[in-house]
């Protein structure tokens, strides 16, 4: 079997860049499923703005689904690089078949679930009477497909985790090309419009899934898909490791149904749904941050989590230095698109000059924070690697806590357009505490090493 990389002899900076980038680009095009649902339906004649508030609604639901495999995929993909460095290859075996059968049981419960809560769900999540048909018929749809979904996501970092980063990159492609072909098939040709564009995710998401099981059911990989040992406790640390991911991905999506919720309120009948519009715009644009950037420091999770089980101390701070160079160097080059490019990116949404002029100002005051969050994303996701999920989780809790209490109190004090500046302030006030706890704690973490 040829190894992509060697995790516990390659040059740690060729590690880095090789497993990064393509990490970072299988989350760049994944930010694409949801930027060309919003980019045609956008563009649907006379409903168009209407429509993308409604798939703005949905929006953040999708990525709390998402936020479920994050859960059970982060929590197992460190735990088992850690065995790998630890030479066992038993316990990375179970942790893998006990991580599938989770995935497959949590998908079914939310199915469920959401189908019959999802009515509820988005009236108190923004949608107004105008919306509400357009987001109940694409999230009805994407319930359907929420097991391709959680498959294909969760299991896609195993195969990361085991140093085939070009493999996991190509599971997020296939599903994105065919997003891409098939939207405008269905949404236009077919005149299905929201409905068309929810089917098209579905089958992409499909597509992805099954490349995924093909790898992970195969001898492609050195730890496939087993069957049996199944254990309580290590699906409980499953949970606990993955609890800091999740609460991140998870805390994000209810951030956005409640600044939608907040929009709605305070912008009222002649402002919510615009306000809601620009939004969905903005959130798209911060996906193509977030997302890639998750993809670097998640991505690179397995060179640290291989090396913290193999005692390698040395490894673990070189890495994390690579791995902040590149996400500073990341935030830097989108800082400057979101003053240079925002324009360009905004008019593939929308013609509708009110819209564009409010979508602009507000990613160009949404984006002020991103370099501080360079170093929120790598420390936080660094210490997840390490299995350390008592100091990820409260710097993940704080920022989610203090970004929700921001959107609260702005608009109160000036007005509804004043919600886009809490993401920036909490970047870089967050961006430093979890910094200083970093500095603090990392010496002190890796002496055990030492000890052991």
């Amino acid at each position: 079997m040829k190894v992509e990389n060697d995790l516990e002899k390659d040059s740690i900076k060729m590690l880095v860049l090789r497993i990064a980038f393509p990490s970072m680009i299988a989350q760049f095009v994944n930010v694409l499923y949801s930027i060309v649902d919003r980019m045609y339906i956008g563009n649907m004649k006379d409903v168009g703005e209407v429509a993308l508030a409604g798939a703005g609604i949905c929006g953040p639901i999708v990525t709390l689904l998402s936020s479920f495999a994050t859960w059970i995929g982060i929590g197992g993909a460190p735990l088992l690089s850690i065995r790998l460095g630890e030479k066992n290859t038993k316990s990375a075996r179970q942790v893998v078949s006990n991580c599938f059968v989770m995935l497959i049981a949590m998908s079914i419960i939310l199915t469920i679930c959401f189908l019959l809560g999802k009515n509820k769900l988005l009236l108190f999540f923004g949608a107004s009477q105008t919306t509400f048909t357009y987001a109940n018929e694409y999230l009805t749809i994407y319930l359907f497909g929420t097991i391709f979904a959680m498959l294909s996501l969760g299991l896609n970092q195993f195969i990361i985790a085991q140093g085939f980063a070009k493999k996991g990159m190509i599971s997020v492609i296939i599903g994105a090309i065919t997003n891409i072909v098939l939207d405008p098939i269905f949404i236009f040709v077919f005149g299905m419009g929201v409905k068309g564009a929810a089917i098209a995710t579905v089958l992409s998401q499909f597509a992805s899934c099954v490349y995924v099981l093909s790898v992970l059911f195969s001898k492609q990989v050195p730890i496939p898909i087993t069957f049996g040992g199944y254990d309580r406790n290590i699906m409980k640390k499953v949970l606990l490791l993955g609890f800091s991911p999740f609460m991140i991905i998870a805390s994000d999506s209810l951030l956005i149904i409640g600044m939608n919720a907040l929009l709605q309120t305070y912008g009222g009948v002649e402002q919510g749904d615009m306000l809601i519009t620009c939004a969905t715009i903005v959130q798209s644009f911060m996906l193509l941050i977030t997302m890639p950037m998750a993809g670097i420091t998640g991505g690179t999770q397995s060179i640290i989590g291989y090396n913290y089980g193999a005692k390698r101390p040395d490894r673990i701070k070189l890495a994390q230095k690579w791995i902040l160079g590149l996400c500073i160097c990341f935030t830097i080059i989108m800082y400057l698109i979101a003053r240079l490019g925002a324009y360009w990116f905004v008019t593939i949404f929308t013609k509708n000059p009110q819209y564009i002029q409010l979508s602009i100002w507000a990613i160009q005051v949404s984006t002020l924070g991103i370099i501080p969050l360079a170093f929120q994303y790598t420390f936080v996701d660094g210490f997840t690697a390490m299995s350390l999920p008592q100091l990820a989780m409260p710097l993940s809790l704080f920022r989610k806590a203090f970004y929700f209490v921001l959107m609260i109190i702005l608009p109160i004090i000036f007005s509804a357009q004043h919600i886009f500046y809490a993401e920036a302030i909490a970047d870089i006030i967050c961006g430093g505490i979890t910094t200083i706890i970093y500095i603090i704690f990392i010496n002190k973490v890796l002496a055990k090493l030492n000890c052991h």
